[in-house]
């Protein structure tokens, strides 16, 4: 590992349907970035799903989140932390000589496998939105507040709605 590369990735990705394009959340644009709410658009995108949103209940979190420890111990990955909410999961991850792309896309894929044999409702249908995000981690102070931010924060924020 190079000096200048990263010491970890935050990796987010969404449940099919819950952050759309336009959502009054922000949402990211692939080429502007944090992009303010267009509720016309996030409408648009939401008249043209194909299939109901389906929110992940506590069981299939677990069994996400177990997948991604799997997963990450299979691949001699460090997952920091993962967490997976009803309509996303966050995952803290080191996976030196993998791009962060490629790490995502198997944590979406292993996800995807596990919750599909255990439940057949996602079956023949997508569970998660295209993509997500990956962020580069560079120092151990972000990294620290990165895991923080996951491992207790979001359930923080849970508890004051």
């Amino acid at each position: 590992m190079n000096s200048s590369d990263p010491i970890a990735y935050f990796i987010t990705w969404t449940v099919y349907g819950t952050f759309l394009q336009g959502d009054d959340r922000w949402w990211r644009d692939r080429t502007e970035g944090s992009t303010p709410p267009q509720p016309k658009l996030e409408r648009w995108h939401r008249d043209r799903l194909n299939h109901d949103v389906i929110l992940l209940s506590d069981a299939q979190r677990e069994l996400a989140e177990e997948e991604i420890e799997r997963l990450g111990k299979y691949r001699g990955w460090r997952i920091w932390t993962a967490a997976a909410r009803t309509n996303h999961i966050h995952v803290i991850v080191t996976a030196p000589e993998h791009s962060p792309k490629q790490v995502r896309d198997q944590l979406k894929a292993n996800c995807t496998r596990v919750l599909r044999e255990a439940y057949p409702i996602f079956v023949a249908r997508p569970i998660w939105t295209v993509g997500g995000d990956r962020k580069p981690i560079y120092t151990k102070e972000a990294l620290d507040r990165a895991i923080i931010y996951v491992s207790e924060a979001q359930d923080r924020m849970e508890r004051g709605k």
